[in-house]
């Protein structure tokens, strides 16, 4: 008889080493993606996916509340089937994060700080993280 591999939409088997260390990561990267949706700069989504990723391997009941979530569900399940991000999330990254980048050449302007690497790093970090999602596919249309 053969067996058949699982669909991919289940999570793969929680290996049992190191599996505290996959529940520290899957609640530490929740808590940043939350954090996130309060501090400009800090991204969620990608923190919420590094959850849902650390939480299948660590934590069943996490990741059972994550791909369940009204909100975080569909973009983790879209990026688990398709690795894909929605048109909406890449705006809304690439809005917070021009914000961002706005506040932190204000403050620099602001304060007369001739320490220019401080602020032009994090924006190339941003620049990098926005060329990368923008070319993330986006999922296909449901209908």
């Amino acid at each position: 008889m053969h067996d058949t591999p699982p669909p991919r939409d289940l999570p793969e088997p929680r290996p049992a080493r190191f599996r505290w260390a996959w529940w520290l990561l899957a609640y530490a990267s929740l808590g940043m993606g939350i954090l996130g949706v309060f501090v400009p700069g800090l991204p969620t989504t990608v923190f919420i996916l590094i959850a849902a990723y650390a939480a299948s391997r660590g934590s069943e009941r996490l990741h059972r509340y994550l791909v369940t979530h009204p909100r975080f569900g569909p973009m983790i399940h879209d990026w688990h089937l398709h690795r894909a991000v929605s048109r909406r999330a890449k705006w809304v990254a690439t809005g917070t994060m021009l914000v961002s980048a706005l506040i932190l050449v204000t403050l620099m302007l602001w304060t007369g700080s001739h320490l220019w690497w401080m602020v032009a790093l994090p924006i190339a970090c941003m620049a990098t993280v926005g060329a990368w999602l923008w070319r993330r596919p986006e999922p296909p249309r449901k209908g």
